[in-house]
């Protein structure tokens, strides 16, 4: 099922998800290999590096609602205790502050 949901997400990628998915496909990104949309548990996390623990979770606004903020507590502190550091951006941050984001990811995986 879950494996199902994340190839579903993988073929109707938002432009925010496109867009960095660009950045960090193909070990482009400091030679450390990224995935997108991998099934963690009893998650599906947007891109996940393995090697350096690491989830990053683009967020649009259905995150921001006081009705899922126990829900998306629920899945950083299962992710974190699965041993990754987990780094959520807005959507809007990708399209206003690409260049910071990605600097972040750099930074968080010690670059």
């Amino acid at each position: 099922m879950k494996h199902e949901l994340a190839r579903k997400l993988r073929r109707d990628q938002t432009e925010v998800e496109r867009k960095l998915w660009y950045a960090l496909r193909g070990r482009r990104f400091c030679s450390f290999k990224f995935r997108r949309q991998q099934p963690i548990g009893p998650y599906v996390v947007d891109f996940i590096c393995f090697e350096a623990k690491l989830v990053i979770e683009l967020d649009g606004g259905q995150h921001g609602l006081s009705e899922n903020a126990q829900a998306e507590w629920n899945r950083t502190t299962f992710l974190v205790r699965q041993g990754f550091r987990v780094l959520r951006f807005w959507n809007h941050e990708m399209r206003l502050n690409f260049d910071g984001v990605i600097d972040t990811i750099y930074r968080a995986i010690g670059g």
